[in-house]
């Protein structure tokens, strides 16, 4: 089972995806858990979940976690199915709490109230394919992978 987890190919367009995405992701995770790149900080993000928004603590703070630390795995493809999951747990909580109302397309003009759900549809086929393939070239999950003794050649006794 725990084979499974790490198993990926070293293909470097999986490699590309995963990083991009997890770039995109740990920028977000930054804003809310450090207040890098304008955010309001961890104090300043779980006031918002919970006060505003209503989310239970133990969610707020998962859903923190998910982006900032599913980032950080997916930038260096370790944990990469676990990471992409915890991102997808967030995109679809995301997309039916709030994104959902709003319709489909992104506020690209600025004409209505909210943003849609066209980027967070995105992001699921993304961690999908990250779930079902792995992380890809350049990554601790293939490096363990290859490391592992059930990928060793079995030497043959004298």
């Amino acid at each position: 089972m725990i084979r499974k987890l790490f198993a990926t190919d070293d293909d470097a367009a999986t490699a590309l995806l995963r990083l991009v995405l997890g770039i995109v992701f740990f920028a977000h995770g930054a804003q809310k858990m450090l207040g890098w790149f304008g955010g309001y900080g961890f104090a300043g993000t779980m006031g918002f979940f919970t006060g505003m928004m209503h989310i239970p603590a133990p969610f707020a703070f998962l859903a923190i976690a998910a982006e900032f630390f599913g980032g950080l795995g997916l930038i260096l493809g370790f944990l990469t199915r676990i990471a992409a999951f915890g991102i997808a747990v967030n995109m679809v909580v995301a997309i039916v709490m709030v994104h959902s109302s709003f319709g489909f397309f992104m506020n690209w003009s600025g004409t209505q109230k909210g943003e849609g759900f066209e980027y967070h549809l995105l992001t699921l086929a993304m961690t999908a394919f990250l779930m079902i393939r792995g992380a890809g070239a350049l990554s601790v999950d293939r490096a363990i992978a290859t490391a592992s003794p059930a990928r060793q050649p079995r030497l043959a006794h004298s």
